[in-house]
């Protein structure tokens, strides 16, 4: 029988049997199965007669970055994408398209996820935010607080602040535009696109489960009003720089929860409080003489949502909802948690009370 040294070399024999890619896999399935296990107290403290609360869900629609210029497999005439059916505008100069080998393919979120029914979420249709964090928030653009400009990537001070301008239009636009949160076209965000951005955008808004109506908040008709003018918005915005292949400038990345009060049409005792966590990257530089503001890898959460149908919209789900035909998973979440970031593989991830 091995013993000491010999089966520690019979170990690193073993693992080293094991490509990176499989042990990827073992990590993400291992950090999964931490997430998930162990009960959740406020079930634990229930009387053995009692049954356990049915987890709340969150709707999550996650980021989904598509590779820049895609590798191409001759033999087979396969392009390797992280999601081939699906393939972003490339950045456009001025003059045309500028040409592939140097310039990246970047697509928004596509994928959404979501998390359904939480407890607790009825609000008090008079006082909606009363007794949750959103109570302390700002209202609307306000909570929308951007970096200080400086001259970064190459740009002067004055560029990063027109960036910053636009990125939180962009922002406004696709968080807090009623015409877009209810369902509507949403015109204010696609006209504040970059040009190279635009018709993607809204060519791609009623391609099911891959819309890009994801990049904005949406209720689906008919299923939302909202219950107050008042939204509430926390988070943070960091400055930065990003380098890829020719192109190099400044990157504001955000991370903001937007809280809304709704409730069904006409149905004030249906009001419950609505928690997203947005968050992404507005790339800003120069491309043939002019600024370009980019959107990259916006996606929120939504909870209380339903998880059962993908096409872009958020459903609230209220109390008097049909059972979700999806289940939630894992330890039930703070959706007030801004480390908690939405990420494109949680699936129906339980939720705590919003």
């Amino acid at each position: 029988m091995p013993h000491g040294d010999d089966l520690d070399s019979r170990f690193n024999e073993l693992v080293a049997q094991i490509d990176e890619e499989e042990r990827r896999r073992m990590r993400a399935a291992a950090k999964r199965a931490a997430k998930s296990g162990g009960s959740d107290d406020r079930t634990e403290r229930l009387p053995a007669y009692l049954p356990a609360p049915e987890p709340p869900r969150r709707s999550r629609r996650g980021p989904l970055v598509v590779a820049a210029v895609a590798a191409l497999i001759v033999a087979g005439g396969v392009v390797v994408t992280y999601r081939p059916d699906l393939l972003a505008p490339l950045r456009s100069a001025a003059s045309g398209a500028v040409p592939e080998e140097t310039t990246p393919v970047v697509a928004a979120p596509l994928d959404q996820l979501v998390m359904g029914p939480a407890d607790g979420a009825v609000a008090d249709p008079a006082d909606p935010f009363a007794g949750s964090p959103a109570a302390s928030y700002a209202e609307g653009v306000d909570g929308f607080e951007m970096p200080a400009a400086k001259a970064l990537g190459g740009l002067s001070e004055k560029d990063v602040a027109k960036g910053l301008r636009r990125t939180r239009e962009l922002l406004a636009a696709a968080y807090l535009d009623k015409k877009t949160l209810l369902g509507g076209a949403p015109d204010a965000f696609a006209r504040l696109l970059d040009r190279g951005q635009r018709d993607w955008f809204r060519d791609g808004l009623d391609d099911g489960e891959d819309s890009t109506r994801t990049i904005v908040n949406s209720f689906a008709p008919k299923t939302a009003e909202l219950a107050t003018d008042v939204i509430k918005v926390d988070g943070r915005a960091t400055l930065g720089t990003f380098r890829e292949k020719d192109l190099r400038g400044a990157e504001v990345t955000f991370n903001y929860l937007v809280v809304y009060a709704v409730r069904r049409p006409g149905q004030p005792a249906t009001t419950l409080r609505l928690v997203t966590h947005p968050t992404g990257t507005a790339q800003i530089y120069h491309e043939a003489g002019r600024l370009v503001v980019w959107v990259n890898g916006w996606g929120a959460s939504a909870t209380p949502a339903r998880c059962d149908v993908e096409d872009g919209f958020i459903r609230p789900y209220y109390d008097d909802s049909p059972p979700d035909k999806v289940p939630a998973t894992g330890r039930p979440e703070n959706p007030y948690d801004l480390e908690d970031v939405p990420g494109a593989d949680d699936g129906c991830q339980a939720s705590q009370g919003t």
